[in-house]
């Protein structure tokens, strides 16, 4: 749809101004900048005190969030009491075009906001990009989204399991991407190491695939590597350690590029849901990767939607072994590592920012008659 009409578009999320241990708001930060930057009138509910935000004050202080907002200027949003959800999501919504609603959002605020839109002129949406619809079917179900105008899915088998589970009549896939005002090639002073993976360690669920990919064949190779990310348990740090890997706890998103500069390679190891039923689903760090022009070197998993080029955007490693042997080829092969920067750059900028993205739920808007379009089939 034209741009030409500006829209108001509402957003509700776990966290806008935090990222630690909450990758959501790295996607939803870089779309609510490009609407911003279109014109749109885009204004962000997250509850007060949000469990992301809570750990992140915790401890790094409130400077944490204030670093935040000074990186992306403009970008605002307000806290709400989650005591007061029904008066919220009416006051909220009071005026809006389009409503989004994340799905790390409790029930109650999302049935709230479908009880708003009962009788509104405005569309709703629900935005899913976890893997608890395939993996935990029963918590998705406690969602009431009967009142909500469709799903946006950050991959096909997270959409089709909606229409097939008859939980919404409409559904598209909405791929996150990297916002390329932030996570784009920038230029450092000195290289600092070889090798740097920027992730949490999480509740188990790849526990056994870091070993394999990145912690033994960086202490085969001997390595200069970093680590970034939170919620890592004592034994975890150490087993960094041991490898001879320097362990950074948090960094905030928006100074990750510095540190992809700083690094001849980085490695995607997906979380095990991912790769056994999410096919076609990497998570945002291979695009945020790739549009800083850093080679990155995967774990395997089924890029079903053929979202890149394996072997020609990045490189694929089957096993431990094979990660070691494409490891040792990009640190010490120039041709390859600029060929890796070059075209994953290149497949990034042409398919998967920021910018695509709002063009695609522009186009959804105009199918469910936004702004005043003609409305049309779902996809």
């Amino acid at each position: 749809m034209s741009d030409a009409r500006p829209l108001r578009i509402v957003i509700f999320c776990h966290s806008l101004m935090s990222d630690w241990n909450h990758g959501n708001a790295h996607f939803l930060r870089g779309v609510v900048t490009e609407l911003g930057a279109r014109g749109h009138d885009v204004r962000v509910f997250e509850p007060l005190d949000s469990w992301s935000r809570a750990n992140l004050v915790a401890q790094h202080g409130r400077e944490a969030v204030d670093d935040v907002r000074r990186a992306f200027p403009g970008m605002t949003s307000t806290c709400y009491d989650p005591a007061d959800t029904e008066r919220v999501a009416l006051e909220a919504t009071d005026g809006a075009d389009l409503v989004l609603v994340h799905e790390w959002n409790e029930p109650e605020l999302v049935a709230a906001v479908g009880r708003a839109r009962a009788g509104a002129p405005w569309r709703a949406l629900f935005h899913d990009t976890h893997h608890r619809m395939a993996t935990a079917p029963a918590e998705m179900a406690r969602f009431d989204l009967s009142r909500y105008d469709g799903v946006l899915a950050f991959g096909g088998v997270i959409r089709d399991l909606y229409l097939k589970q008859g939980l919404a009549e409409r559904a598209w896939t909405w791929h996150e991407a990297a916002d390329t005002r932030v996570f784009r090639p920038v230029e450092v002073a000195a290289r600092r190491g070889d090798l740097v993976w920027i992730g949490n360690w999480g509740d188990g669920e790849r526990s056994a695939e870091l070993r394999q990919f990145l912690v033994e064949p960086v202490r085969r190779l001997g390595l200069a590597a970093q680590v970034y990310g939170v919620r890592y348990p004592d034994d975890a740090v150490q087993l960094l350690r041991g490898a001879g890997i320097r362990y950074g706890g948090w960094r905030a998103n928006h100074r990750a590029p510095a540190a992809f500069a700083a690094h001849a390679v980085t490695v995607h190891v997906p979380r095990r849901p991912y790769v056994e039923a999410l096919p076609g689903i990497p998570t945002i760090r291979p695009f945020e990767a790739m549009a800083c022009g850093i080679p990155l070197v995967s774990a395997p998993w089924d890029d079903a939607e053929g979202l890149f080029r394996a072997g020609t955007d990045h490189l694929v490693a089957r096993n431990g072994r094979e990660m070691e042997r494409h490891l040792d080829d990009v640190v010490h092969d120039p041709q390859l590592a600029a060929s890796l920067r070059r075209e994953g750059l290149r497949t990034i900028e042409g398919a998967h920012t920021c910018a695509h993205r709002v063009d695609e739920l522009l186009a959804i808007c105009a199918e469910l008659g936004v702004g005043g379009a003609a409305g049309g089939a779902g996809g």
